[in-house]
């Protein structure tokens, strides 16, 4: 039941931002649409993770734990939740029992809206007119911290966020 909601719930997620307007403008009923996702997903990661800890892969199979983990993510609007989530994702990861790359995308997600920069060069956005990565914290140690989080190196991450940037998919 569990697994399904997640499934569920990740899925409207996706389908929600993809019917965003190109080059990421969304009308307000596009926009009233993603509040209204994020916060009914959110309320409910939280009720879960509650109850149940974190949905990692042993109790809800690795595809059910990375659509945790993507309601987790876009939890933007609740800081103070997106944190527990992040700990609470952290034990899983330590566990075994979720994904360390999943992990890395949520810790920058987390550092970024909380104003700090980020450790693994994942987030990105508009600064100035300029489409490129949120600051990142010691970017000398970048390329050994993505390794370690098993991400590919900087230079296909950057090509691959300008891609989807310009509308040419993944």
């Amino acid at each position: 039941m569990l697994r399904d909601e997640l499934l569920r719930r990740a899925e409207r997620d996706q389908r929600v931002r993809e019917a965003a307007a190109p080059g990421g403008r969304l009308t307000i009923v596009q926009g009233l649409r993603f509040l209204w996702t994020d916060r009914r997903n959110t309320a409910w990661l939280a009720r879960a993770v509650r109850r149940h800890g974190w949905p990692g892969v042993a109790a809800v199979g690795p595809e059910a734990a990375h659509a945790a983990w993507l309601l987790a993510q876009h939890a933007d609007r609740r800081p103070r939740l997106q944190r527990t989530f992040l700990e609470a994702m952290r034990g899983a990861v330590e566990a075994g029992d979720a994904d360390r790359k999943d992990l890395a995308y949520l810790e920058d997600r987390v550092r970024v809206n909380a104003g700090r920069p980020q450790l693994y060069g994942t987030q990105y956005g508009m600064t100035e007119g300029v489409f490129g990565p949120h600051p990142i914290e010691n970017p000398d140690r970048l390329g050994e911290r993505r390794a370690e989080a098993g991400l590919p190196p900087m230079a296909e991450q950057d090509a691959r966020m300008r891609r989807l940037a310009h509308g040419e998919g993944p």
